[in-house]
């Protein structure tokens, strides 16, 4: 008789990056805090809390939580995005670029230049009750490094963040959710407990965790269809 295999149903992780004016959003990354609001409140009406991704990890259930994420660490996220996560009483995990700190990004030719947090902004968040996790130093595609560059955005944006925070840092996300094998290896190695992709392919476990973008255009209806195709299309997580 074969195994049972260690999985669980796939959680549902949802994925935000910055919080403020969208007039100018040719990657789509950025919601404005009126429709954050209403999908956070389509959530709540619907049984669904949102919460940290080591919340969502730790709990014994998942059915009724959303894991909400906030790549890159923009400074919006303080002024837009917290007030609208304590109106509905939702926690969230916030993916941060210590070597990027102050800094904007940079790696978007395109859009236009967003400011980052700055080290007050990040103990402010981490104070305000916010998971605090490690986006890598400088947004890069680790893939496409050397083992040393690739060590050092793993390892050392960690210590960089426990450092600044004095909080431990348990989760990693992978940059423009790019991993292989190698790179979940060193994340692995590392001593982080998880770490977040968008579509991780064949890999799975809780060092490839599939999210769903979430975007200004997602309305309830949007919502509804992306979480039930969500669910579809993702295998089963293993070790979770």
């Amino acid at each position: 008789m074969a195994a049972a295999v260690d999985s669980a149903p796939v959680p549902w992780i949802a994925m935000y990056h910055s919080v403020g004016d969208c007039s100018d959003d040719p990657y789509r990354i950025t919601v404005t805090p009126d429709r954050l609001d209403r999908q956070l409140d389509w959530l709540r009406r619907r049984g669904l809390r949102g919460v940290s991704m080591a919340a969502l990890l730790a709990a014994p259930t998942r059915r009724d939580l959303v894991g909400l994420t906030f790549d890159d660490g923009y400074a919006d996220f303080l002024d837009h995005a917290l007030p609208v996560l304590r109106k509905h009483d939702f926690g969230a995990t916030l993916f941060v670029l210590p070597g990027r700190l102050g800094g904007d990004n940079a790696w978007d030719p395109l859009g236009p230049r967003k400011p980052l947090l700055t080290a007050d902004g990040l103990r402010r968040a981490c104070e305000a009750g916010v998971e605090i996790g490690s986006h890598g130093l400088t947004h890069v595609d680790l893939t496409k490094t050397d083992d040393l560059r690739l060590k050092s955005e793993v390892v050392e944006s960690r210590t960089a963040l426990e450092e600044l925070t004095g909080a431990s840092v348990k989760g990693f996300c992978y940059p423009y959710g790019t991993l292989d094998e190698r790179v979940v290896d060193a994340v692995r190695e590392a001593g982080y407990a998880y770490a977040c992709a968008i579509d991780p392919g064949p890999l799975t476990g809780p060092y490839a965790l599939p999210r769903l973008h979430i975007g200004q255009n997602d309305t309830a209806v949007r919502l509804f269809l992306k979480h039930r195709l969500h669910r579809l299309r993702r295998r089963p997580v293993k070790g979770i």
